[in-house]
């Protein structure tokens, strides 16, 4: 008799002692439960280091065959006729809209127009990667307009003219700059770094990305 009673309390320790140790880990569950969803997710993986400079690898075949399957609608109208004519008119525009602007002196004017001009060309022909148009599969969404020009060949009349153009703007508004030293300055830079050095040769398929500021854009 009295070892079943012995048996008895010895089941019933045993007993109590899974219990608490089950209330104990339900306990410790919820409260780590708890602390997740208070606090954010920490991703305490190592980044990958991102490059500044960097190069566009060729595209694979698929991609190609891709590109190859229907015209390019983003970069053939470049080749139409009347498109070179759109830039001038752009540019005749933008001159008249600053001569009606009260304050703004002809020389003014005149790099006011440059600046836009060649600023408004970077952003469409070199920032803005992709297409518009969903025809392809994205084969064209690591291209900019500029790359997607002629198929990507080069000095080609289209090309050259692009790359001319803001040359000669250079000249005019620094002729009617009567060559100040800022206004030169100034119009010399713009059209070099934004209008000149991203057409060239050396900087095709070169991305130059600022970390946590700007990069080539995406359509979508």
């Amino acid at each position: 008799m009295n070892e079943r009673i012995s048996r008895t309390r010895t089941n019933t320790n045993s007993s109590s002692l899974s219990r608490s140790r089950a209330n104990s880990y339900l306990t410790r569950s919820r409260t780590n439960s708890n602390k997740s969803m208070a606090e954010p997710f920490k991703d305490h993986r190592r980044k990958r280091s991102s490059s500044i400079i960097s190069h566009v690898e060729q595209e694979s075949m698929e991609d190609i065959n891709d590109q190859n399957l229907l015209p390019n609608m983003n970069a053939t109208w470049v080749d139409q006729r009347g498109a070179w004519i759109i830039h001038i008119v752009i540019i005749i525009l933008l001159k008249l809209f600053f001569n009606l602007l009260p304050g703004i002196t002809n020389e003014s004017a005149w790099s006011l127009t440059n600046t836009i001009y060649v600023i408004g060309s970077y952003i469409m022909f070199h920032l803005i990667k992709g297409t518009p148009f969903d025809f392809n599969g994205g084969a064209y969404d690591n291209l900019t307009m500029w790359e997607q020009i002629d198929d990507e060949t080069l000095y080609t009349p289209t090309r050259k003219f692009l790359i001319i153009l803001p040359i000669i703007l250079l000249l005019i508004s620094n002729h009617y700059a009567k060559f100040s030293y800022n206004l030169f300055t100034m119009n010399s830079l713009i059209i070099l770094f934004l209008g000149v050095v991203p057409k060239l040769p050396s900087t095709h398929r070169l991305r130059i990305q600022i970390p946590g500021l700007i990069g080539p854009a995406q359509i979508t």
